[in-house]
C-alpha cells in the first residue's frame, strides 16, 4: 500500500479547504485531497453571499446582535464576536487574492459595495458577486491554490477514515497521524500520513430525500470523526432553506434569499401573501420561522409547493441582479417577471458538526475542522443568512495561526501505517442493495425527522436507521469499498447522530421544533454526543 507524507493534510476543497490550504502552505507542504472535481462543493452553489460590516450606518454590534437572535440562544457570544469583528480584513484579503464584489452607483456620484439584505439582518451587509458568489470565489481560490508552490492537490480520493496513534497502538496520547483514502478512479486505496490533518468536507444535505445541496454533501468528515470518538455537537439543527425551486427536472436548485431581499413576496396558490401571519418581518424573517410557515401553509392547503412573487420588479433589474437565477428560472419556463415561481423548502446547511474552537481545533490532538463540517458555536440554533462563508474565511485565518503555536513534528513523529485489511472482501454484485438503503435512509429522514417534528417520529427513525447501520457495516465489511458504499456508510452515521440529538432536546429552539414541546425552555445548553472511539464503527 503507498503511504504518502506531507505537513498538513487538507481534506476538502471548498472555501474553507481552499483558504486553510493557502494560509498553511506559508508553513509547510500541503497535501488538499477532494472526492470529486475540484471545484465540486457546496461553496461552489453558494448565491447569496458574505455577511460582513462594511458600511458607516452598520456596526460590529447590530451584525453580533442579529446573529444572536437568530441563533435563538444558543451562540457563544465570544465566537460571534470574534468572528464578526474580524470579517473586514479577511475580506480584504479575499479581495486581494482577486475576488471582485459587486459595486454600485451612489446618488452622490460615489461607488461603493452593492450590499445586500437577507432574513434576519437588520442593514444591507451582505458581499456578493452577483448571484454567483460561491462560484467566482471558488474559481478564484483555485487558481491560487494552483499557484502555490508548496500545495498539492489531488481529485477524485476519497476519505475513508482518520488514522490515530490510539488505533495503531502506539504507546502515546492519542492523536490524528492521517487518512485512509480511496481513488475513486482506480479503486486503489492509500494513505496520508500528516502532522495535521483538516477536515473542510462541508456539510450533509444527501442526508435527506430534498436538499440544496450538491451530491458531494454526505456529511463524511463528521462521521469520520465521530467514529474516531471525537464529540459531535448541536446535529438536530438543520437549516431548511425556505425557497428550492420547485420542479421535477430542477435538481436542487436554490432561488437565494436575496430575492426575497429585494422585494420577493411568498404567496399561495391563489396568489395571497402569508408571512404576515407568522412573523412581523415578515419574508425577511429568519430561515427556521420561514420554512416552517411555508410547511404549515403546504399541510393546511394540501400543496405541493408555494410561489414567490417579485413581478413588480423591471425585468431589467431581474437579469442584472439574479442574472443566474433569472436564467435558470427561465429555462424551466417561469419568468421572474411576469411569472410566479413555485418553491420548496429543502435541507440546506448544517448548524451542528465536529466540536471546534474558531480556530479548529478538536478534541483529538492533530485534528482540526473548518467550515460547515465543524460547530464553533456561530450559528446557535440557527444560522443567520450568509455568515457561513463569513465563518470559513475567519476560521481557516485562524487556523494557520494556531498551527503555528503546535509542536513541529519530524519524520522521526509519523508512525508506520499498515496497509489496509481487505480480509475475505469481494467485488459486490448486489449495488442494488446500496440504492435501496440510500433512498430508505434519505426517505426516513425526510418523513421523521424534517421541518415539524415528534417524539413518534423520531422514535421511528431511530429504530429504522440503527437496523440500517448494521445492515450497512455487514455489508461495508463483506465487499470491497466503494464510493457508493462509503457515502452511504457516512449519510447513515450522520442521521443517526441527528436523530439521537434530536431526541436528546425536550423543547423547541431555533431549527429544531417538536410539537410535543412546543416551547422553548429558559436555559439553553448544546447538545454534545461523545462516544468512545470504536462504538459505531
Amino acid at each position: 500500500m503507498k503511504t504518502i507524507d506531507c505537513d498538513y493534510l487538507v481534506v476538502g476543497s471548498g472555501m474553507a479547504g481552499l483558504m486553510s490550504a493557502l494560509h498553511l502552505g506559508r508553513r509547510g507542504r500541503v497535501l488538499l485531497v477532494t472526492k470529486k472535481d475540484r471545484a465540486d462543493s457546496n461553496t461552489n452553489f453558494a448565491q447569496g453571499g458574505i455577511a460582513c460590516v462594511m458600511k458607516s450606518d452598520d456596526s460590529f454590534e447590530r451584525h453580533i446582535r442579529d446573529t444572536l437572535e437568530a441563533g435563538a440562544g444558543l451562540c457563544d457570544r465570544k465566537v460571534v464576536e470574534r468572528i464578526v469583528s474580524e470579517g473586514p480584513r479577511c475580506i480584504a484579503e479575499l479581495e486581494s487574492l482577486g475576488i471582485q464584489f459587486s459595486i454600485r452607483e451612489n446618488g452622490d456620484g460615489t461607488r461603493g459595495y452593492d450590499l445586500g439584505k437577507e432574513g434576519g439582518h437588520s442593514k444591507r451587509r451582505v458581499m456578493h458577486a452577483g448571484d454567483i458568489t460561491g462560484r467566482r470565489i471558488e474559481q478564484v481560490l483555485l487558481e491560487r491554490v494552483q499557484a502555490e508552490r508548496r500545495v498539492d492537490m489531488c481529485e477524485h480520493l476519497m476519505a475513508i477514515d482518520l488514522i490515530t496513534t490510539g488505533w495503531l497502538g502506539q504507546n502515546e496520547p492519542n492523536r490524528c497521524c492521517g487518512v485512509y483514502v480511496l481513488d475513486r478512479q482506480t479503486g486503489e486505496i492509500s494513505a496520508i500520513r500528516a502532522p495535521y490533518t483538516v477536515l473542510a468536507t462541508g456539510g450533509g444535505g444527501k442526508v435527506y430525500l430534498y436538499t440544496s445541496n450538491p451530491d458531494i454533501a454526505t456529511g463524511d468528515g463528521v462521521a469520520m470523526a465521530w467514529r474516531a470518538g471525537v464529540p459531535i455537537k448541536n446535529m438536530e439543527f438543520i437549516q431548511f432553506h425556505p425557497t428550492c425551486l420547485y420542479h421535477p427536472e430542477a435538481k436542487s436548485f436554490l432561488i437565494s434569499e436575496a430575492v426575497r431581499g429585494e422585494g420577493a413576496r411568498l404567496v399561495d396558490g391563489a396568489g395571497r401573501a402569508f408571512m404576515g401571519k407568522y412573523d412581523e418581518r415578515g419574508e425577511l424573517a429568519p430561515r427556521d420561522i420561514v420554512a416552517r410557515a411555508i410547511d404549515a401553509e403546504m399541510k393546511a392547503q394540501g400543496a405541493a409547493c408555494v410561489y414567490l412573487d417579485i413581478r413588480h420588479k423591471p425585468e431589467k433589474f431581474l437579469k442584472d441582479r439574479f442574472p443566474n437565477i433569472y436564467a435558470a428560472c427561465k429555462s424551466f419556463g417561469f419568468n421572474m417577471a411576469t411569472d410566479l415561481v413555485p418553491v420548496v423548502p429543502a435541507a440546506h446547511y448544517f448548524c451542528g458538526g465536529i466540536q471546534a474552537d474558531v480556530d479548529g481545533r478538536t478534541a483529538l490532538p492533530g485534528l482540526l475542522a473548518c467550515g460547515e463540517a465543524a460547530c464553533t458555536g456561530l450559528h446557535g440554533a440557527n444560522r443567520l443568512a450568509s455568515n457561513s462563508l463569513l465563518e470559513a474565511l475567519v476560521c481557516a485565518d485562524a487556523l494557520a495561526s494556531a498551527v503555528e503555536e503546535m509542536p513541529r513534528r519530524g519524520s522521526c513523529d509519523r508512525p508506520l501505517i499498515p496497509d489496509w485489511v481487505y480480509g475475505d472482501a469481494v467485488t459486490s454484485d448486489e449495488a442494488v442493495v446500496v440504492e435501496h438503503n440510500w433512498n430508505e435512509v434519505r426517505t426516513c429522514m425526510w418523513d421523521y425527522v424534517g421541518i415539524v417534528r415528534t417524539d413518534k417520529r423520531l422514535e421511528r427513525a431511530h429504530r429504522r436507521i440503527r437496523n440500517l447501520r448494521q445492515e450497512i457495516r455487514e455489508y461495508y465489511l463483506d465487499y470491497l469499498p466503494t464510493p457508493d458504499i462509503l457515502e452511504l456508510r457516512n449519510i447513515a452515521a450522520v442521521a443517526e447522530l441527528i436523530v439521537r440529538s434530536a431526541r436528546a432536546r425536550r423543547e423547541s429552539r431555533g431549527l429544531h421544533y417538536t410539537l410535543d414541546y412546543p416551547e422553548t425552555a429558559a436555559e439553553a445548553a448544546d447538545t454534545v454526543i461523545a462516544d468512545p472511539a470504536g462504538s459505531h464503527a
